[in-house]
């Protein structure tokens, strides 16, 4: 077994849907704000926007996460940045691979701290959550 890497949350899972019907659950901020967060993005390179939550006051959280659009390969590859413009400087990456009639949807979330206590429970607690929003964006791209 190889060892819990710190830096990062890599998961992947199939989606029994087409890579355009993914690729719309990731794009459209109306869908993302149905499995995420409520936000303003664009799926433009050098866009920045916000998501919003609920503030966790006990990791000093406010509720905004801070981002940018990184890089977009249309119906293959997203990535933002992701912020909460005090501790936290991430990237977050959805690649998307055509499989079968279907599409494994692959999640990369770095540059989390090893040595950062906050940013490690930020980790499990995103790494935990992170698969229930695979199945919503499952649920989402079914409805096209």
């Amino acid at each position: 077994m190889a060892p819990e890497d710190l830096r990062a949350i890599r998961l992947d899972q199939f989606i029994p849907h087409p890579p355009a019907k993914v690729w719309r659950a990731l794009t459209e901020p109306e869908l993302v704000a149905r499995w995420l967060m409520p936000n303003d993005f664009k799926a433009e390179v050098g866009h920045r926007f916000t998501f919003t939550t609920t503030p966790k006051k006990k990791v000093g959280f406010d509720g905004v996460v801070h981002c940018e659009v990184l890089r977009i390969e249309p119906e293959e590859l997203l990535r933002i940045s992701w912020s909460d413009g005090k501790r936290a400087d991430w990237t977050v990456t959805w690649r998307l691979e055509p499989e079968g009639r279907g599409t494994r949807l692959f999640l990369d979330h770095e540059g989390f701290d090893p040595d950062d206590e906050v940013q490690q429970l930020s980790r499990r607690i995103m790494g935990g959550g992170w698969p229930r929003h695979f199945d919503v964006i499952t649920e989402i791209a079914a409805e096209f």
